[in-house]
């Protein structure tokens, strides 16, 4: 039995593959979000299509999803923050990482995934790219005509700055 690849540590047969064969649905949009990794993973672009929400399913690029998910290697799939989503809600938030190499270069698609829960049944509706938490400087930065920080008399750019 092959482990599922969703990183949930169960078997395949056991995790996502009922949800894609259409014998289970998803009971909570974790498990809808790690099933949909694993249909990438499997290029599977038919539970793609079906589990996305009727409302955004339009918006979905066949072809071109399915050439991404065919050409990619899947390495992956990490939940950074899980809100709502579960049986008994109406809607979930998934905050997550999903790892693949394609033509040699490592990528992430890291993104918020909303899914809504219609009629018994958890869809994926959209998504959109996390707020990213800018670094501030508290020192000035070094110019490269300024004195080295760490006390050698040499400008920065000919000591320390060097080996940067």
């Amino acid at each position: 039995m092959s482990v599922c690849p969703c990183g949930s540590g169960v078997a395949l047969v056991e995790c996502c593959e009922p949800y894609l064969k259409g014998t289970a649905k998803a009971p909570t949009a974790e498990a809808l979000l790690r099933s949909r990794y694993t249909a990438f993973t499997q290029a599977d672009i038919d539970y793609i299509a079906r589990s996305h929400h009727p409302s955004t399913r339009g918006q979905l690029d066949i072809a071109g999803t399915e050439q991404w998910a065919k050409n990619a290697e899947w390495q992956g799939l990490e939940l950074l923050q899980v809100t709502d989503g579960q049986a008994g809600d109406q809607h979930g938030e998934i905050e997550f990482k999903a790892r693949y190499r394609i033509k040699g270069k490592d990528c992430v698609l890291h993104e918020l995934s909303q899914f809504t829960q219609k009629q018994g049944e958890w869809l994926y509706v959209d998504s959109r790219l996390p707020e990213i938490q800018q670094y501030i400087r508290e020192a000035p930065k070094a110019g490269r005509n300024d004195p080295c920080a760490c006390g050698s008399g040499r400008k920065y750019k000919k000591c320390c700055g060097a080996r940067a």
